[in-house]
């Protein structure tokens, strides 16, 4: 039996998918994707409800229950792109991917662990422009119907595997402004401070744009320190 708050999450983010649209804007984008020559690429965004380990703290959404989480991984500091950084499950759309949402399926099967057969794929969103790497990168939408035991695969690509309460990620003691430096310019964007296991992962860049433009358009978001800020690298 899903309870009336968990049905209200899940149908509000259909019809977010639904509804479609950019989730932008992005704050820390430089330059420009050519969409003719860009790599695709797709993450898969999958909330669902916890069993065993809810938020200590109520959202101001009613739609937000204490145990609603969202699936997280932090990749290995040895990687040359992203190292160390909290992200999606997801990755580059192969050939052989019937499309993003099958590759954003796969992604995740092969860094997690995940059955896919206990996804419902809510839907894509528009693919968002990530200049720095040259991806389109499309979020897909989905619902843990039938959650499965997850762990890091690959220990070479990712490290941990995680699944966040959304209360804890809108909790404005949770919230920062990161701020990235370089070349003489400076770019400003969301962050969250996540504490999995007992340990603080800060999230940041594309990741945090999307979870953050998310609860905005669902209206989730509550009021947070916006001078509350972060170096990050």
């Amino acid at each position: 039996m899903i309870r009336p708050d968990a049905a209200s999450a899940r149908a509000q983010l259909e019809r977010l998918a639904a509804a479609g649209g950019p989730l932008g804007p992005w704050p820390i984008a430089r330059g420009a994707v050519d969409a003719a020559s860009a790599r695709a690429a797709a993450v898969l965004v999958l909330f669902g409800v916890l069993d065993d380990r809810p938020s200590d703290r109520a959202a101001q959404a009613r739609a937000v229950s204490r145990d609603l989480d969202v699936l997280l991984l932090a990749r290995a500091e040895t990687l040359r792109a992203h190292a160390g950084q909290v992200a999606f499950p997801g990755g580059g759309v192969d050939p052989g991917d019937d499309g993003a949402v099958a590759a954003a399926l796969r992604e995740a099967q092969e860094e997690t662990g995940l059955d896919p057969a206990g996804v419902d794929v809510l839907g894509p969103l528009d693919p968002v422009p990530i200049p720095v790497s040259g991806y389109l990168v499309t979020p897909v939408l989905g619902w843990w119907t039938r959650p499965t035991v997850v762990a890091a695969v690959d220990l070479a690509e990712s490290v941990e595997v995680f699944r966040v309460p959304v209360a804890d990620l809108l909790d404005p003691g949770h919230r920062r402004t990161t701020v990235f430096r370089r070349d003489g310019q400076t770019w400003r964007g969301p962050g969250f401070v996540v504490s999995p296991n007992g340990r603080d992962h800060l999230v940041w860049g594309f990741t945090a744009l999307v979870l953050d433009r998310l609860f905005d358009r669902l209206g989730w978001s509550e009021d947070w320190d916006r001078e509350r800020t972060v170096e990050v690298n």
